[in-house]
């Protein structure tokens, strides 16, 4: 879809049966339909994903409401998680304010769950992490390298993106690691990285990297508690496969 094409379409063309919108405001439909007030009313979870994108983008644009904007979004992205995580300069037909909140949405629901890790006494599984780690790195179009720096009781430290690659992989030097393990005063690390192709499938290369992190954390008392694959669905443990 090129950019500005949304602008020139009509809400009918962009959302089958979305005729009402293109002939009447948002403002002009019944209370109980309009998303801001829905919201207030019955919750987050009655609106739908497109109505919520409503909400975030503001207003609609020329000829097309913020609900049927939404929808367009949506249906350009294939998903809400991907029309979240994707580059602003991606989003056809969208100002810069418009692309700022939705990037703005995602960075508050990342730093919303890194609050909730960190106020969580310790790490005691895979699953205690996962959730943020694959927040932080699902849907990336490249490849990104990153840890969970632990205390000796497995509270969270930091959490640092260490290294970027392309769709073939990021170079990843143990001796950066072990500098930014020294560098937070941890005694634990989790290594984490994503496959942009969405497969969660460690590979020999990970496995190796992996190997050579935990004999290199070793030798400055730092222990590897795991090695997370992220892809599209849940995140492969390592540790869990018996290959830290």
């Amino acid at each position: 879809m090129a950019a500005g094409a949304l602008r020139s379409q009509p809400a009918s063309a962009l959302h089958p049966g979305s005729c009402r919108s293109a002939t009447m405001s948002i403002k002009d439909w019944p209370a109980g339909e309009r998303p801001r007030e829905k919201l207030l009313a019955r919750g987050g979870a009655a609106l739908t994903p497109a109505e919520l994108v409503a909400i975030l983008l503001g207003s609609g644009v020329r000829g097309t409401s913020a609900v049927d904007l939404g929808r367009a979004l949506l249906s350009h992205a294939g998903s809400l998680s991907a029309l979240l995580a994707a580059e602003p300069a991606s989003l056809p037909g969208l100002g810069p304010a418009k692309r700022a909140r939705l990037v703005a949405a995602l960075e508050l629901a990342r730093r919303c769950l890194a609050e909730e890790l960190s106020a969580r006494p310790s790490l005691t599984s895979p699953r205690d992490s996962a959730a943020f780690l694959k927040a932080q790195l699902a849907h990336r179009p490249y490849e990104v390298f990153a840890c969970l720096f632990l205390d000796n009781r497995h509270r969270v430290l930091a959490f640092e993106e260490l290294f970027r690659g392309t769709l073939d992989g990021a170079s990843v030097h143990p001796r950066e690691v072990v500098r930014a393990s020294l560098k937070h005063n941890a005694a634990a690390v989790i290594l984490a990285h994503n496959h942009p192709s969405g497969v969660a499938e460690p590979s020999a290369a990970d496995r190796n990297i992996t190997h050579q992190l935990r004999d290199a954390l070793q030798l400055v008392g730092v222990r590897v508690l795991d090695h997370l694959v992220i892809g599209t669905g849940e995140p492969t443990s390592m540790a869990a496969r018996g290959l830290i």
